[in-house]
């Protein structure tokens, strides 16, 4: 068989320079920046997360915070073969990384003086996903704004749904098939 591997698709939104950060909180808050400061970034973050845990809590998701160094692609993997799950958001796992933040700082007469990006480790929330075209693929977003996100496929969780709708019979062992009934 011949597929890719991994493909990840980086989504960033306007919020990675300083002038498309600022069109970007425009858009949220009536074309108006007077409440773009530091405290309004945080409380956003805050928000963002206290939703993500609140929507998990409600469709029984379960949400489990990651320490530095594990790999998240192992905790996911073991989740799967120890649950049966559908199609949907099964799992999300939080961990600190590295990213994107804004610091704000304003004049004593309050006009926007500089806006400073900065790389910080923040919150990232990994959205796990079981869908029935590509199989297990994972959404990581940063929870701090701009959000800026990731779309994580896996070539052999394509190939083995593909198959599989096929009615190809197949075996697979970790990310590697080991047996296809029918090559052609």
């Amino acid at each position: 068989y011949d597929c890719v591997d991994r493909i990840v698709l980086n989504a960033y939104s306007l919020g990675n320079h300083p002038g498309g950060f600022r069109v970007w909180w425009r858009r949220w808050h009536d074309d108006g920046d007077a409440s773009l400061d530091n405290a309004h970034l945080m409380r956003l973050a805050g928000r963002f997360a206290r939703r993500v845990r609140a929507w998990a809590g409600a469709h029984g998701v379960p949400v489990i915070d990651c320490t530095a160094g594990e790999r998240k692609h192992r905790i996911a993997e073991e989740y799967l073969r120890e649950h049966t799950v559908g199609v949907g958001v099964f799992l999300i796992l939080v961990a600190r990384a590295p990213a994107t933040v804004w610091k704000v700082t304003r004049t004593k007469s309050g006009v926007i003086r500089n806006l400073d990006k900065t790389r910080q480790f923040v919150n990232h929330y990994s959205f796990h996903i079981m869908d029935p075209a590509f199989g297990h693929l994972t959404i990581k977003m940063s929870g701090h704004p701009p959000f800026g996100a990731q779309v994580i496929l896996n070539g052999h969780e394509y190939v083995a749904c593909a198959a599989q709708a096929a009615g190809i019979a197949f075996a697979k062992e970790g990310n590697c098939f080991t047996r296809v009934d029918d090559p052609q």
